[in-house]
C-alpha cells in the first residue's frame, strides 16, 4: 500500500518514537518543520488506521498511535505487491533485473548476502555419481 507524502512523514514520526504517539505529540513534531493543523494530522492517523497501517489504543480521552509493521516490512510489503501485480513469470524476473540494475553497490552485496541467507544451497546441488 503506498502511502502520500503527510502519510510518510506520519510514520517516519511514529517509526522513530519507537513507542506509541498521540495525535498532539505527532502534530508538535510535524509543526515544528511545517504548517500544519491539528486536525489534518488527526484525519491522517485516522485513515492509517483504517487502512491497518498504524494501531489505534485508547487512552483515556486520546488515542495513541503505533505502527503496525516496521519501516522494512512495510517496504517489502510493497515491492511484494508491486511484482505480485505483473502477471507473467518472465515480466517479474525483467521487473526484477531493472530493479537490480538500479542498486548501488552496496545494495547489491546486501541482496547477495540475504539470497545467500535465504538459500545457501540453491544452485550449488549436484547429483551423485
Amino acid at each position: 500500500m503506498a502511502l502520500g507524502e503527510l502519510e510518510r512523514d506520519v510514520m517516519d514520526r511514529l517509526w522513530a518514537a519507537g513507542e506509541p504517539l498521540t495525535v498532539r505529540e505527532v502534530h508538535e513534531q510535524l509543526a515544528a518543520h511545517r504548517k500544519i493543523a491539528y486536525t489534518t494530522v488527526m484525519t491522517v492517523l485516522d485513515r492509517l488506521a483504517k487502512k491497518h497501517v498504524v494501531r489505534q489504543e485508547r487512552e483515556g480521552r486520546a488515542f495513541r498511535y503505533t505502527p503496525v509493521a516496521s519501516r522494512e516490512q512495510m517496504v517489502a510489503e510493497l515491492m511484494l505487491d508491486a511484482l505480485g501485480g505483473v502477471p507473467s513469470v518472465d515480466d517479474r524476473q525483467a521487473a526484477l533485473v531493472h530493479f537490480i540494475g538500479g542498486v548501488s553497490p552496496a545494495e547489491a552485496a546486501a541482496l547477495r548476502e540475504a539470497l545467500d541467507a535465504v538459500a545457501p544451497d540453491r544452485g550449488n546441488s549436484t547429483s551423485p555419481a
